[in-house]
């Protein structure tokens, strides 16, 4: 279905039939893994594909994350690829644990980085960018892979627990590792 809505939108429908090919889709994964898959026309055209597991303690596991991006031209690649991989590292962070907590009176609670969690080296996932070469102009890549990451996960999530996650920070729902 998905590809039919990108009819129109061909840089789009290239990076999300990329991101499914680098990511295996068309293969079985093994019991106790699934992946999920999100795409997105923000800044530039951009796909994801997020495998993960769950471990004895019912804990989700984020194993893998094959991203596929066609900004225009590129300019420097190392950069672009550095700014995937920390939008796709605050992006993940945010959405399973990021929350400003806030008081009965509604005061915010959170008031530093000390209480907000983020993602940890241990947590962090296999990351895959793939850089589609094109001739269009240069777009963003500044928050770039950011919008896709908390649908990739919650499609990831479904498709291993059946749990359908609706509201942020998904630990709300269950437990991620």
């Amino acid at each position: 279905m998905r590809r039919e809505l990108l009819g129109n939108n061909p840089r789009t429908l290239r990076a999300l039939d990329l991101a499914a090919e680098r990511a295996g889709w068309r293969w079985p994964l093994p019991e106790g893994r699934a992946r999920g898959i999100a795409c997105t026309n923000y800044l530039s055209h951009s796909a994801q594909v997020i495998e993960v597991s769950q471990d004895e303690r019912k804990r989700i596991h984020v194993e893998r994350i094959v991203f596929v991006l066609d900004c225009g031209i590129v300019l420097n690649p190392d950069l672009v690829r550095a700014q995937v991989e920390s939008g796709l590292l605050w992006g993940l962070g945010a959405a399973a644990w990021g929350e400003i907590v806030l008081t009965d009176g509604g005061n915010i609670l959170t008031q530093n980085f000390d209480r907000y969690p983020v993602m940890r080296m241990q947590s962090i996932p296999k990351i895959e960018v793939h850089l589609i070469e094109s001739t269009e102009s240069p777009s963003g890549v500044g928050e770039v892979s950011v919008p896709t990451i908390a649908p990739a996960l919650a499609n990831a999530i479904f498709a291993l627990t059946g749990i359908r996650i609706r509201r942020l920070p998904m630990s709300r729902a269950i437990q991620i590792y």
